[in-house]
């Protein structure tokens, strides 16, 4: 089934592939000279987090939100990515745009500023459901920082794929049909992604200050994984007990929607135990497992663009599945906008063989081998020991990398004729060098003690550089005007909801719930 699959894709004639649709999501926190999160609100001129189509923030009124739109190439992505960062770095003053994953000097929950969205009620509803996160997992954990790549195919795409695969259904279920195919082998092969893209070894003392853990220490400042590739998907990243009692199915859009949906009318007895109010105060949005979808951590995600107030589940359930992103990126702190050229073409056709090769359903015992796969490389990727469980057995990680990669390669060359380059071939063969010459989270520990820097003293150094590099580059006046508009329309429009929305909170939350 793998090989027919592969070789009905390769019916398509040159004129007929038109590439992969993309965008990326870059969080980074706004962070002070000496290397403290930021206690300073979110900065004007970079317009409403709210409404803002490009600028938002995610958790923390520190942590900063970087949107993409949907571009036809890399190319066109990165320049929108640095345009975004660009505009960005002109506007932070004396603060700096942090690099990595993992965060800087913090004091507690309390140096943890809670994102804040106007007094809308929709604004107000995000900073709620963040409340809610602080309640139940503290905001430690939510000063993390990633970046999330989104990925789809043209309409043009799936109607040859699916008329080569005979298939009658409607071309939305078709679609939504063949991503889910994508996401279970991805399922069975993120781990190579946390190995190859893991960059979070180490981490500020301040992050896991009174907390156990099996770190060693690097310096007085500074804890690390010995063997890990991602501190920031491990144990001490995102993770939570009423979350490790879930069984989201990603098998099919029907049983992810059912058990996603489950989990958030699903109550949960610590969650009732804190209840939805403080006094006046809301600070969760319900008492259930999961107080929306966004709250489910995963390292995969089918998506739907929504309308304003409509829930992914519905969006999904109504449109199907419209694209993929992938969550599990760690930020790579060598590059000033957060990604790179070869990873994210690295993606494109890691993302690709997984919809051509056969993909059948994950029973629970594979979906638990899978689990256990991806934990290991997260927290001890770089140990020459470790194996992994495959088909044929256990299997040594680099080992079973390798195999990836030269599989890999004539679905490589196939892409690069149609597109006339050799981007993904150039991908490729950087994957094979960082296993062979080092793996980010291997470069990170090597840069910090090269330099006698430990987490937060290398991390600014790096913010500095980067910084520095994107204002020494002018924008364009048309592009800079560009953002500067979107800014200005974006408070307006936040102002203008506010004006208009009479109906109570409570009501509000109450009829949000009922839907």
């Amino acid at each position: 089934m793998a090989e027919s699959r592969h070789s009905l894709f390769r019916q398509f004639s040159k004129s007929e592939w038109h590439g992969f649709l993309k965008g990326v999501e870059k969080e980074g926190l706004r962070v002070d000279r000496n290397g403290f999160i930021a206690q300073t609100p979110h900065p004007k001129a970079l317009g409403s987090t709210l409404t803002h189509p490009r600028i938002t923030t995610d958790y923390s009124e520190a942590l900063l939100e970087l949107i993409t739109p949907v571009c036809g190439s890399t190319d066109a992505m990165l320049e929108s990515l640095k345009d975004i960062h660009q505009f960005v770095q002109q506007n932070l003053g004396d603060e700096v745009f942090w690099a990595a994953s993992m965060p800087c000097e913090l004091d507690g929950d309390e140096s943890i500023p809670i994102a804040e969205y106007g007094t809308s009620n929709i604004g107000y509803l995000k900073h709620v459901y963040r409340q809610g996160l602080a309640v139940r997992y503290g905001r430690i954990m939510q000063s993390i920082a990633g970046a999330h790549y989104n990925l789809s195919l043209p309409d043009a795409f799936w109607e040859k794929w699916q008329q080569l695969l005979g298939n009658q259904q409607s071309l939305r279920d078709f679609k939504s049909e063949q991503y889910f195919w994508l996401i279970r082998n991805f399922r069975r092969r993120s781990w190579l992604l946390m190995l190859l893209f893991g960059a979070s070894p180490a981490l500020d003392a301040s992050f896991v200050a009174g907390v156990k853990h099996d770190l060693r220490r690097f310096d007085e400042r500074t804890w690390y994984g010995e063997h890990a590739t991602s501190l920031r998907m491990g144990d001490l990243g995102y993770h939570n007990n009423a979350q490790a009692s879930l069984n989201i199915c990603f098998n099919e859009l029907g049983t992810y929607t059912r058990t996603l949906d489950r989990a958030i009318h699903t109550t949960w007895p610590p969650y009732e135990a804190i209840g939805t109010r403080r006094g006046d105060e809301f600070i969760q949005i319900n008492t259930s497992v999961l107080q929306i979808e966004n709250e489910y951590y995963s390292a995969v995600r089918p998506k739907r663009t929504t309308e304003r107030e409509e829930k992914p589940i519905q969006a999904l359930e109504a449109r199907g599945v419209e694209y993929i992103e992938v969550r599990c990126l760690d930020l790579d702190p060598f590059s000033p906008v957060g990604v790179n050229r070869e990873q994210i073409d690295f993606l494109d056709l890691f993302l690709l063989d997984c919809l051509l090769c056969d993909s059948p359903r994950i029973s629970d015992a594979e979906c638990e081998r899978l689990d256990d796969n991806y934990k290991d490389v997260v927290a001890r990727g770089r140990d020459a020991s470790l194996t992994l469980c495959q088909e044929s057995g256990r299997v040594p990680v680099m080992e079973a990398a390798s195999g990836l990669l030269d599989r890999l390669e004539s679905l490589a060359e196939l892409l690069d004729d149609w597109s006339g380059t050799r981007s993904y071939t150039t991908a490729l063969v950087a994957q094979k060098e960082s296993l062979a010459n080092g793996v980010p989270s291997t470069r990170v520990l090597d840069a910090m003690r090269s330099s006698g820097l430990g987490h937060r003293d290398w991390v600014m150094e790096m913010s500095l550089r980067h910084q520095q590099t994107l204002r020494d580059e002018a924008m364009a006046p048309d592009v800079l005007e560009a953002f500067r508009a979107m800014s200005r329309d974006s408070l307006a429009e936040q102002a203008q909801m506010e004006a208009h929305d009479a109906q109570p909170f409570e009501q509000f939350l109450a009829d949000y719930l009922r839907s």
